[in-house]
This record gives structure tokens, C-alpha cells and sequence, in this order.
């Protein structure tokens, strides 16, 4: 079944107690399904990222929502484990009968409910991850609103060498995620002539830098690309730096949120963070103003990278909502996305079609400052 509606058949006395218990506005409702690690290693990423969007759901709704109907967000905790994510997507796709799977995050959770989609013809928009193999081949029911981790990585390294910096390290989590941000920096490095100083790797459940650290520090490296997520960065850096390595550290844009600022502490300043969307701070974007205004009116001190990723990713998907018409259906939906060539989401533009399904390929660069805010 694809409607996102719960189904109206009845029988006897169960009918007339279910009447009772959903009434009638209760059938305007766009379900929309996310999993998530709510809690666990990335949990304040996710808020983060969660946040923005219902900046630009709950801006919907107030306006009367999409084609009369107004969208809902269930959300499930995945507690960042890829078999838990995959169980959540089955039950919102089958129980909860949502139109469209929305903002999940990480590569292996990704490629763990990719099964889901195929077989309820359901689609996902904007995965909290840049994994090529998300974008190539082209899933037909997957539509990232960000750019590829490749590229991140890719820049990231020549980034460093533009600087001067020769003796530049990897550290990277034991996954598909990692191998795949290993992938673009050597890229990264053969762009520029130049190979890793070394390369090391770590456990994603149970990471353990007691012997790395000390290897990293009597390397000599003056950089080091950190490819992780969340807290498990974040001991990292600190392991890293209680061995004594002053080395320069970098890391990609899955961990550009205020909770990895926090998670990071006395560490955070100086640290690089790529970035796949504009400065956060930059109000002459039209889609930084509009979230900022939102974040303000809800009483927030503004927006960070992580909110404008889901802020955007909303923008998109109520895009694709509005272009599938009254009582969107989960093929409709699909369609509706395929069909957005050039959607202007604010000062960027979105794109997809059947044998393209990439949305954005912005990259840039920041930097935490003293006072735990990035600049660019």
C-alpha cells in the first residue's frame, strides 16, 4: 500500500470505536517517516539537523500546509545502529504507512534500509550522508540533498596542501563510510602529487585510540583528516592531543554542528569542519535569512550548519509534496522529485531527473573559533 492515510475499513463496533478515536482532522496529515540516532554517538547532530526541519514544517503548516493537508514527522530512534534503522524503516513504511522516509543519518544505516525502499516503493529524501555509493548507481527511490563526501574529503586535502602543509595523516571509522571519505581524499592527494602520511582506522561501536594516538603524534604529521562521526571525533582529537600532536585537525561536515562544537571542548578552536551549504551566518543568502527569521521567532539564537542540512532537505521535500497535488501518493512523490530540474531552494539551486538524483554539490570550508562558532 502507498497512501500515507490509515486505512478507513471498518467492522461492527471496531469501526465506531476507531471513529471515535481519529477524528476527522486527524485525516489531513502527510506522514512523513524519519530513523534516526536520537541518542548515542551523533544524537546531538541529529537534534540539530531534525530542528531545522521542523523550522520549515511547522512554517507549513501554520500557512494551512501542503495542498490543505498538513505534513506530520514521526520520528523513531535508531540509536545510530544500521539494523536498528533498517527495523524503524519497516515500521513506518508498513505500520505507520508514511508517504516518504526524510533526513535519516549515516552511510551503513542508509545502505541498511535501501531494501525498505525497494520493496514499499517508498521514497527517501535527504539522508544526512554524502556516501558516492548513494549516488552512483542512482537508486530510484533515493534523493540526496547534499553534496558527495568524496568531494568533501577530496577538497579537504587539497585544502591543506594550498597551505603547505606536506605531512598530512588520515584517521578513519572501520566502515563504509569511512572507506568511502578514504576513497575521495586519496583523490584528494593524487590531485596535488602527494600520498598520506599514514593511514589509520578505528572501530565504529567500540573505537579505542590508545595506541593511535601516540602513533599520530610521533609521526610528525602537521595535519590530520579525522573521518568519524560525533563523539567518537571528539575523543579522538582529545586522545590525540594528550599524546602531544599539535597537527592541524580536519574533519568532514557530518560532524558541523553546535553539539560537536560542545562535544569537542578546550579542543574545538582551530579545528577545520567542511561544509555543504552556505554560511549559516550569512543573511544575504535568501535561504540562511529565511531559517534565521524562523529560528528567531521560536525564540533560537540562530541556526547552525546542522539545521540549515535539515532546513534545506524540508525545503525540498514540501517542494516535491506541492508538485504531487492533493492526496500525494508514494509513486506521485517520486515522480514530483524527479521532475524538479532547477527548484531555487534560496540562493541554491536543486536539481534532479530519472538518471540524477545528486540534488546539490556545494562544498566549502569553516573554522571553530575561540568562541565555538564556525567561520569562513
Amino acid at each position: 500500500m502507498t497512501s500515507k492515510r490509515t486505512p478507513r475499513r471498518t467492522l461492527g463496533a471496531l469501526g465506531l470505536v476507531a471513529a471515535l478515536a481519529f477524528p476527522a482532522a486527524a485525516w489531513s496529515q502527510i506522514r512523513i517517516g524519519q530513523t534516526a540516532g536520537f541518542s548515542g554517538p551523533v544524537a546531538a547532530g541529529v537534534k540539530e539537523t531534525t530542528d531545522g526541519a521542523k523550522l520549515y514544517f511547522d512554517a507549513v503548516n501554520a500557512k494551512g500546509g501542503v495542498n490543505g493537508e498538513k505534513i506530520e514527522l514521526v520520528s523513531l530512534d535508531d540509536k545510530f545502529d544500521p539494523k536498528l534503522a533498517a527495523e524503524n524503516a519497516r515500521t513506518l513504511a508498513d505500520d505507520k504507512q508514511v508517504v516518504s522516509l526524510f533526513l535519516n543519518r549515516g552511510t551503513p544505516h542508509t545502505q541498511a534500509i535501501l531494501p525498505v525502499l525497494a520493496d514499499a516503493k517508498l521514497p527517501l529524501v535527504g539522508p544526512s550522508t554524502g556516501a558516492m555509493a548513494l549516488h552512483k548507481p542512482v537508486h530510484p527511490w533515493l534523493f540526496n540533498v547534499r553534496a558527495t563526501y568524496q568531494r568533501e574529503a577530496e577538497r579537504a586535502v587539497q585544502h591543506l596542501s594550498l597551505i603547505g602543509m606536506d605531512r598530512i595523516g588520515v584517521v578513519h571509522v572501520d566502515d563504509s563510510f569511512g572507506a568511502d571519505l578514504l576513497e575521495g581524499a586519496q583523490k584528494g592527494f593524487s590531485s596535488v602529487g602527494k600520498s598520506p602520511l599514514f593511514v589509520e582506522k578505528f572501530d565504529r561501536a567500540q573505537w579505542d585510540f590508545s595506541a593511535i594516538a601516540p602513533r599520530v603524534a610521533s609521526s610528525g604529521a602537521q595535519a590530520l583528516l579525522f573521518i568519524g562521526s560525533g563523539v567518537a571525533v571528539a575523543d579522538g582529537v582529545a586522545a590525540i592531543r594528550k599524546a602531544g600532536s599539535r597537527a592541524q585537525i580536519i574533519t568532514n561536515s557530518n560532524n558541523a554542528s553546535a553539539g560537536f562544537v560542545k562535544s569537542l571542548g578546550p579542543h574545538a578552536p582551530g579545528t577545520i569542519v567542511t561544509q555543504v551549504f552556505p554560511y549559516e551566518r550569512s543573511l544575504s543568502v535568501a535561504m540562511v535569512k529565511e531559517a534565521a527569521d524562523l529560528a528567531k521567532a521560536k525564540g533560537l539564537d540562530g541556526v547552525s550548519p546542522a539545521m540549515l542540512e535539515g532546513f534545506a532537505a524540508a525545503k525540498v521535500l514540501v517542494a516535491g509534496l506541492q508538485r504531487a497535488g492533493a492526496n500525494p501518493t508514494r509513486a506521485k512523490l517520486r515522480d514530483a522529485l524527479e521532475g524538479l530540474s532547477r527548484l531555487d531552494i534560496g540562493g541554491l539551486e536543486v536539481g534532479f531527473a530519472p538518471a540524477d538524483h545528486t540534488g546539490l554539490e556545494f562544498v566549502d570550508l569553516s573554522i571553530i573559533d575561540s568562541g565555538g562558532k564556525f567561520r569562513r
